[in-house]
């Protein structure tokens, strides 16, 4: 289990490029690029970044360069050392003019870029359609002065790629810079395509089959969630990497790559969170989004020469969740899951962890987790998902970037494959049979009766730092195979809160990420960054009676909730009472309804759920969360503040 500890993750070991996979095929992949811009810190910073995540090419954003100590010949060489080429110098920007005065210094200007772009050894500068006042609305006239500019470009062996802003003055769609391009008629010219400005403005990819292959200097990506805001501040501050949004990234590239274009997949991010993120750990985001949006791309067309990765092996369910207890939370746990229904049925050959069985829920209590200075404190330490092939799942994490974790194991013992999660959530790969992972666990003697009725584990709710909130989607996408859910919003007692569920198609494994959408400041609500499992029950009202009964320790919610719902639905007699009885809560979907309770927090985060779903109920009862968070806050400040 996860007995290596719960510190810091392990720095990310990048393959070398070319190096084989273990169990799969050698890929093919395009040339992989990254902005400078995508990433945070000093330009030092961001290509050793780039480097370690296994980039094949920047593109480097002027600003990083001005403030870069390195002049642009410095800069080259640490590149070539770093094994990574510098694909596209940029922007250049406001080019054209009304004002032939202005033109001509926007033509000198331009000649100090080709003296940089030089001494970088790149031959490619994007130029973006004008914002300025004085831009250029003419056709022709646009066109000559591109023209003009590309000649001088083409004199030093250079060329311009022209790229349409989306917020543009007069070019704003991609065909109005085709039509510019197409005008001009120089050889040096040629379009830069960007997802995000195509997209954005419900561009048609399709066509791109009008333009030559040749005519398409660059491409660059990236995704974003469907917002209704001005498009410059969309495109400045919510950009996402490919798989992360909701464009259709696959589609578009497709069409880019049916013309015969052959240069790189090149990201350029602009994204308030990577801005301040570990641009080691945002750059291996961003190579897993590319390696992901190439499995896509070879599924749709298995002739584009890209090998893909091995597919993600089918989940069947949960085959344990582990918490990572202490000398204090480790008893409480205990006795909350005994109070649950549940029996301690085996104890790890070798490390401190319980095994507690009920039903088909497996939870494991692990005391061998390290954390320094605390006392009391649990967590959701690690996740074993059924797989039907755990090792073709560890070379499938491999190749998307996530690499298996090193583990000690005792003689005899099962062989487990785990990875580590954006949040530091350990997921191993496992199949339950007789001779698999539950063999290290000796017997204790007690046998597993019928409990409370808890029949298995529904879903694992798990919050998420503010930093890797898309991070995880992406995540849980690639290596697992999941499908992400649209994301839900909830104005909670402490600030919105961001859910997105994460799941395969037979729903055999769900889970919810939620996170803050702002960081919190020193006031705190009492239960920061909560964790539960969701246990599943055929009959949630039979269920609550039972745990009352052995003294589980259920959350209480105010009078208030249940007159609401009585008022909302019409729920049986029996049910209404259970709810004001028991705490139940209660939401329905299009499909069903949704009974769930919950208990109180155990050591500091965690908190168990129990939940019936009726009638095709698809959702995860976020409606109810802000009463729960409320109601979990008054417990906690009762039992952290001593009687009067």
């Amino acid at each position: 289990m996860s007995g290596e500890g719960e510190g810091p993750r392990p720095p990310h070991r990048s393959r070398a490029r070319g190096e084989p996979l273990d169990g799969a095929a050698t890929r093919a992949p395009r040339h992989r690029a990254i902005a400078t811009v995508c990433l945070s810190g000093t330009l030092e910073d961001k290509i050793a970044a780039a480097a370690a995540a296994g980039f094949d090419g920047i593109e480097v954003f002027e600003p990083d360069l001005v403030a870069s100590p390195w002049s642009p010949a410095e800069l080259a060489a640490r590149c070539a050392d770093l094994g990574l080429s510098i694909d596209l110098y940029q922007p250049f920007r406001d080019l054209d003019s009304t004002d032939d005065d202005r033109f001509a210094r926007n033509l000198r200007r331009a000649e100090h870029k080709f003296d940089v772009m030089a001494q970088l050894g790149v031959d490619t500068v994007l130029v973006c359609s004008s914002v300025a006042p004085d831009a250029v609305d003419d056709a022709d006239r646009l066109a000559g002065q591109l023209a003009t500019a590309a000649a001088r470009a083409g004199e030093r062996g250079l060329r311009i790629a022209y790229e349409a802003l989306a917020w543009g003055r007069h070019v704003s769609t991609w065909e109005r810079s085709w039509d510019a391009v197409r005008r001009a008629d120089s050889a040096a010219l040629g379009l830069c395509l960007d997802s995000f400005h195509v997209l954005s403005r419900g561009g048609d990819p399709a066509g791109f089959a009008d333009v030559p292959g040749g005519k398409l200097f660059f491409l660059q990506l990236a995704d974003a969630p469907r917002l209704a805001m001005d498009v410059l501040q969309w495109s400045r501050h919510h950009r996402l990497f490919p798989g992360q949004g909701a464009f259709d990234l696959p589609g578009f590239v497709a069409a880019v790559l049916a013309t015969g274009y052959a240069g790189p997949l090149s990201l350029e991010v602009f994204n308030d969170v990577y801005r301040q993120a570990d641009p080691a750990r945002t750059a291996v985001d961003a190579m897993r989004s590319l390696q992901w949006l190439e499995e896509a791309l070879a599924v749709r067309d298995p002739a584009s020469g890209l090998v893909p990765p091995p597919a993600a092996p089918a989940l069947s369910g949960w085959s344990f969740t582990e918490l990572g207890v202490d000398g204090v939370s480790g008893p409480r746990a205990a006795e909350v899951l005994a109070a649950l229904g549940f029996t301690h049925t085996g104890q790890h050959r070798s490390k401190p962890v319980q095994l507690w069985e009920q039903g088909g829920a497996r939870v494991l209590l692990n005391a061998s987790v390290v954390r320094p200075a605390a006392t009391g404190v649990a967590s959701v330490a690690a996740l074993g998902l059924e797989s039907a092939d755990p090792g073709r799942s560890a070379a499938r994490a491999e190749a998307m970037s996530a690499p298996v974790l090193p583990r000690t194991r005792g003689a005899a013992e099962a062989e487990l494959s785990a990875v580590a999660a954006p949040d530091g959530t350990q997921v191993f790969f496992t199949r339950t049979v007789p001779d698999g992972w539950p063999a290290d666990f000796l017997p204790t003697g007690q046998q597993a009766g019928p409990g409370a009725g808890i029949t298995g584990v529904d879903h694992v709710g798990l919050t998420q730092p503010f930093d890797s909130f898309d991070e995880a989607g992406l995540f849980y996408r690639a290596v697992l195979g999941l499908e992400a859910q649209e994301v839900v919003e909830t104005a909670a007692p402490f600030g919105l809160v961001r859910t997105r569920a994460v799941t395969d198609p037979d729903r055999s494994v769900r889970l919810a990420l939620s996170a803050a959408t702002l960081r919190r400041g020193g006031w705190a609500p009492g239960v920061p960054e909560p964790q539960y499992v969701a246990l599943a029950t055929d009959d949630l009202v039979a269920t609550a009676r039972v745990l009352h009964e052995a003294g589980a320790p259920l959350l209480p919610l105010p009078a208030n909730y249940a007159a609401d719902l009585e008022a909302r639905f019409d729920l049986p007699a029996d049910v209404l009472a259970a709810i004001r009885e028991h705490g139940l809560m209660y939401e329905e979907d299009g499909a069903g309804g949704y009974l769930h309770l919950a208990t109180e927090v155990l050591g500091d985060r965690v908190f168990f759920e129990v939940v019936q779903r009726l009638d095709g109920y698809d959702g995860y009862g976020t409606a109810d969360a802000p009463v729960r968070m409320a109601a979990h806050r008054r417990r906690r400040q009762a039992a952290l503040v001593p009687p009067r």
